[in-house]
């Protein structure tokens, strides 16, 4: 019998899932539709069939080529869950990939240039989510332009079903390692503006009242815990009411 592929190919207005093969409602996520009916004909309960549904990771593959997409879709497919979508339309792209929501997205490019693969890395999305890129030949300078752009994994002449996992894998961790440390990189530059408005705020308190730097803070900070919020928002309005009145 034929190997039915659990694939969505996604067009604008077009239902091609002709190309695989498949007969179902376009629009309709096939790991998820399976799921139900599972669920429906009472071969799962409801735990399961919840579980089942959060462990289906919905990967995006960008691939123009229907017989280039297949291989990719049954690599993914062997490799664990995955709810699959193949965008085959490149035109609108961010627009797309912005309605699918998908965990992971997978641009398959046989020969790109610069301005293409920095169009389709930025409309992937790679600060939210891991993006992986295959593509057939590559030199220095779009290589570059693949990781400034935040490709999570960028892959020359290795699209093969067999690697997709690991890859996949790495581009995973790789996108978590980067996203906790430009998470803390932020919290280290919020902690730094705060620190700066503090001693501002300190300065001023100072001036006005001819204190010491200790005392100074010693204010601010009862002056935050009276009125409950935050010594740096304390800070800041007393900054922002000194520069009203000119001190």
């Amino acid at each position: 019998g034929r190997r039915l592929l659990r694939a969505e190919v996604v067009r604008p207005h077009v239902c091609v899932d002709e190309v695989f093969g498949l007969h179902w409602r376009a629009g309709e996520p096939a790991e998820r539709r399976e799921i139900l009916e599972r669920l429906a004909r009472k071969e799962m309960s409801a735990e399961e069939a919840a579980a089942a549904l959060a462990r289906a990771e919905r990967t995006v593959v960008v691939e123009p080529d229907a017989d280039r997409a297949q291989p990719i879709a049954e690599g993914l497919r062997d490799a664990g869950d995955h709810d699959i979508r193949i965008i085959a339309e490149q035109s609108g792209l961010a627009r797309q990939v912005a309605e699918l929501r998908p965990d992971v997205v997978l641009i398959d490019i046989a020969n790109p240039s610069r301005d293409i693969l920095e169009e389709l890395a930025l409309a992937s999305g790679p600060s939210e989510r891991p993006v992986a890129m295959f593509v057939d030949r590559s030199d220095e300078g779009l290589t570059r332009a693949a990781i400034e752009a935040g490709i999570s994994a960028y892959v020359v002449d290795g699209l093969r079903p067999e690697r997709l996992k690991p890859i996949l894998d790495a581009a995973i961790a790789r996108f978590h390692i980067f996203q906790q440390m430009r998470a803390e990189l932020a919290a280290t530059r919020a902690a730094l503006e705060e620190r700066k408005i503090i001693d501002r705020a300190k300065a001023v308190l100072m001036k006005a009242r001819g204190i010491d730097e200790e005392a100074a803070y010693a204010l601010l900070r009862k002056t935050a815990m009276d009125s409950g919020k935050r010594l740096a928002d304390i800070a800041q309005q007393l900054v922002m009411a000194a520069g009203l009145l000119g001190r």
